[in-house]
């Protein structure tokens, strides 16, 4: 809605306007010295779309007309009506652009990544291009990536068949190639067996690749509208593309409201791509801070799952060998999130690691160093942590947790949770102390150890949370429980339905982690 004060009017005359197809940003704004708008040459405009033109209506009743006197009408009176009605639907036409606009981009602004970033952008370009489909190519010019494809109304067989078309072929894949005269725009293909009648709008020579030529038909296009994605901080980051069924073109008034959405959405995608570099190199770090692989050790099979928040958190597993053909077990997690948490969380888990080494057979006393050290160089942070020492010829763990969630025990005739006793994080007391727990695991049973990020992402209450588990502990397929990643991978899934656990869910910041342990 526009606002325009009520002192200010536009003094257009009409006639002149219908002569010389005047716009709306070509009227003349008149404010006296006294801050009272001139005398208006014109008929006053009705109210448009929010426009008031302050006119005050006479205080008098105008005499009428004898009938005697003939009323004479010049063509430039004639006229008037007219032309007033060709500014008020341009100023309407203008006012409804806007409006689209600011609600396309309030969407887009909406958007939280880069992939529902460019679906976003995908779908409001083609409702201003008029176009049902298409497809978006990311690329950044710089070679640091990310560099993705998302399709409009196109499934994965279809974007691949556009992929064999060669780059210098399309407008999108000339603008790809950086060459200085790619500017994108319309580009109609002609009907199969006749021969190009003229140039598209993007200025490029009309020849048609035989195998866009096949791909087109394939796919059912007779026409498409590119445009380049550049940001002014980063230079170039790819192209994208609606297709017409028909051949067919954008208007001018919709190749200007797509030219002004696209460079607005350039800028937000520029700044979702550092966001996604950003997550992705913390990503990269915290999974070098974990170990690369696990250890081969008889009597037990291994597999763990870890993965780490948007924001990169401070879950963290560990599993070692030790002396005399025992194994050291670990999850933890660091409060906080973003490169600090990643940070400690390399530090705490290098010291426990230590710890284990020298005292490992008791887990109390390796989890009252630990607190004992982060109390002393890292008062403001606090931690979870839950040690086991396993002696896998025997089939014997020992335990302790601290403030962490309770491991749980999965075979043929058990599924339930070791009872741990009840204990506070590290470094939330002056003098950490709790009891450690045995248990001996039947042979084929897994002991699952995991963070409470898996549970924090279904969005439950934690009673449910833990239920919700259970079960799907409880309802491991036997053909996969021989398997511990099996095992890691169906709880996973059967925990949480439908959802990447490296995505956005119900507590983004959450890190998952699962460690399996497997006796033999």
């Amino acid at each position: 809605m526009l606002d325009i004060a009520p002192r200010v009017r536009v003094d257009v005359n009409p006639s002149m306007a219908a002569q010389h197809d005047l716009g709306v940003c070509d009227a003349i704004w008149r404010i006296a010295p006294g801050g009272k708008a001139d005398a208006m040459s014109a008929p006053h405009l009705p109210k448009v779309a929010g426009i008031d033109p302050a006119v005050t209506a006479s205080a008098q009743t105008p005499a009428p007309t004898p009938a005697s006197t003939p009323v004479r009408t010049t063509p430039a009176q004639a006229a008037q009506p007219a032309a007033s009605s060709v500014i008020q639907d341009r100023l309407a036409g203008m006012v409804s652009d806007l409006t689209t606009l600011h609600e396309l981009t309030e969407r887009l602004a909406r958007a939280s990544d880069l992939d529902s970033s460019l679906q976003e952008f995908l779908r409001a370009g083609a409702a201003l291009v008029g176009a049902r489909r298409g497809l978006v190519v990311l690329e950044p010019s710089d070679g640091l990536g990310p560099t993705t494809t998302i399709g409009l109304g196109l499934g994965r067989a279809d974007l691949g068949h556009i992929e064999t078309v060669p780059r210098s072929a399309t407008s999108y894949g000339r603008i790809l190639d950086g060459l200085p005269d790619a500017h994108g725009g319309s580009e109609v293909l002609p009907e199969p067996g006749t021969a190009p009648a003229g140039t598209g709008t993007g200025g490029h020579e009309p020849s048609i690749d035989p195998r866009h030529r096949e791909v087109a038909a394939r796919l059912g296009y007779a026409a498409s509208y590119a445009l380049p994605l550049t940001a002014d901080a980063t230079g170039r980051l790819g192209a994208a593309v609606w297709l017409y069924d028909e051949q067919a073109e954008p208007s001018e008034r919709q190749r200007d409201l797509a030219g002004l959405y696209v460079r607005h959405a350039a800028e937000h995608l520029a700044r979702m791509v550092e966001v996604d570099r950003s997550r992705t190199r913390l990503a990269t770090v915290a999974e070098e801070l974990l170990p690369s692989r696990l250890p081969r050790i008889a009597g037990v099979q291994l597999a763990a799952r870890h993965h780490t928040g948007p924001r990169g958190g401070g879950d963290w597993y560990d599993a070692l060998p030790l002396p005399e053909g025992a194994m050291g077990l670990a999850v933890g997690s660091v409060t906080g999130s973003g490169p600090s948490a990643v940070a400690a969380m390399g530090r705490l888990r290098a010291s426990l690691r230590a710890y284990a080494v020298m005292e490992g057979e008791d887990p109390v006393a390796v989890l009252s160093d630990l607190e004992l050290l982060l109390r002393l160089t890292e008062p403001a942070r606090s931690a979870t942590a839950l040690f086991a020492y396993c002696e896998p010829a025997s089939r014997k763990v020992i335990l302790a947790g601290a403030g962490h969630t309770p491991p749980l025990l999965i075979g043929e005739r058990r599924t339930e949770y070791v009872e741990t006793s009840l204990s506070a994080p590290l470094g939330m007391l002056a003098c950490w102390e709790a009891p450690s727990v045995e248990i001996e695991p039947a042979s084929g049973e897994t002991v699952l150890l995991y963070t409470d990020g898996l549970l924090r992402r279904t969005g439950d209450a934690m009673d449910r949370a833990y239920a919700r588990l259970h079960a799907a502990a409880a309802g491991v397929p036997r053909t996969v429980r021989d398997d511990p990643g099996a095992i890691c991978d169906h709880i996973l899934r059967t925990v949480l339905p439908g959802e990447d656990p490296a995505a956005p869910s119900a507590d983004p910041d959450e890190d998952v982690v699962l460690l399996a342990v497997r006796f033999d």
